[in-house]
């Protein structure tokens, strides 16, 4: 029986010893080059982040997915060109270096994309935040960047799977069957590529924007999100209202915020006949001028109805926003009902009972 040492001698000839040796140095080598490569970019980032703060920023994002992608190309060179590409088992680990290099790009390549749109969000809210255009840009930009995203994702997975031989001819096969095709396709379009297909109509039609001021479903809230297939609502009450972006192009909604964030209010008051109309007017005008919500566009006092026992007074405001608009209504409500029960109570809604005397016996 061969000696213990003799058997790790002869396994050690079959593989090749020198050509392990060989392959380890490579790849210590290898990681050696990385390394030096990651401190330069880290080093050149930090000097140039003093002339502009995005470059630091986005090696810090990049610096983890970009460290492991450069580690990985490193390695896949060095079992190429070493005594690794001529063993067995060579083509699992090439396969394997293979969809681990594809994923981590797709990783890369995304955050890139996500950290050039953000700059360019930054750099547009800088300039102008509030305005109906800039919502649409930030709003189509949003939903660009999302799309690259999954565009970039599906590219990858694709990829992956096309790597391999089996997979490849399946989906060959399928492709070729137009049949096959359009089943999947109509089934698709009914839900997710429905979906998908209004949220870039959304962005890019401009019937809604991140920050407009919608009523939907009875509900007031503000544009929050916009996805791929979803809208979120920001209701008052810090509720979340979600809905499919199919929702938004085939039901109607009221937006307050269409091309301006102007917008009229109205308070109406139920009052008895006998109230002092011009009064009411010299009072409501004292009110609102006297606070900073109103934008001095638009105010009157009219006599809207005369039904009944009590005449219907509307107070017309405008403002600069419906958050303005919604604390001047509550002001003239509440300053106009302090006001008429301490100067013309006469002026409160009463309701008036007519008895008629019994007969005499």
């Amino acid at each position: 029986m061969p000696s213990f040492f003799g058997s790790i001698a002869s396994a050690g000839s079959d593989v090749g010893w020198a050509a392990w040796v060989e392959a380890i140095v490579a790849l210590l080598i290898a990681v050696a080059i990385v390394a030096v490569v990651v401190i330069g970019v880290r080093f050149g980032a930090g000097r140039a982040r003093g002339r502009s703060a995005w470059i630091g920023e986005l090696e810090r994002r990049i610096r983890v997915p970009g460290m492991i992608l450069a580690f990985l190309i490193a390695v896949w060179i060095t079992c190429a060109v070493t005594a690794p590409s001529t063993l067995s088992w060579w083509p699992v680990l090439q396969r394997i270096l293979l969809i681990a290099v594809v994923l981590v790009g797709a990783w890369l390549l995304s955050t890139v994309v996500t950290f050039g749109m953000e700059r360019l969000m930054q750099y547009d809210s800088r300039r102008d935040a509030t305005s109906p255009e800039a919502r649409r840009r930030q709003t189509q930009l949003t939903v660009l960047n999302r799309l690259a995203v999954v565009l970039i994702s599906i590219i990858a997975i694709g990829a992956v799977l096309f790597s391999f031989p089996e997979v490849r001819a399946v989906g060959t096969s399928i492709l070729a069957s137009a049949g096959v095709v359009s089943i999947i396709a109509g089934l698709a379009a009914q839900s997710t590529l429905g979906n998908l297909i209004a949220g870039v109509q959304i962005a890019f039609t401009d019937a809604i924007r991140v920050g407009d001021v919608v009523v939907i479903e009875g509900e007031w809230g503000r544009i929050g999100e916009i996805n791929l297939s979803y809208v979120v609502v920001y209701i008052w009450d810090e509720r979340r209202l979600i809905l499919p972006c199919t929702y938004f192009t085939s039901q109607p909604v009221e937006s307050w915020t269409r091309r301006s964030e102007k917008i009229l209010g109205t308070v109406y008051m139920d009052l008895d006949w006998r109230v002092p109309v011009d009064a009411v007017r010299e009072k409501f005008m004292e009110i609102i001028e006297a606070s900073d919500a109103w934008d001095r566009r638009s105010a009157n006092v009219l006599v809207t109805g005369s039904e009944g026992g009590h005449v219907t007074l509307r107070f017309k405001i405008s403002a600069a926003n419906s958050d303005d608009q919604w604390d001047l209504r509550c002001l003239v409500r509440e300053k106009i009902m302090t006001w008429l029960q301490q100067e013309h109570p006469e002026a409160l809604p009463v309701t008036r009972v007519t008895l008629e005397g019994s007969s005499d016996r």
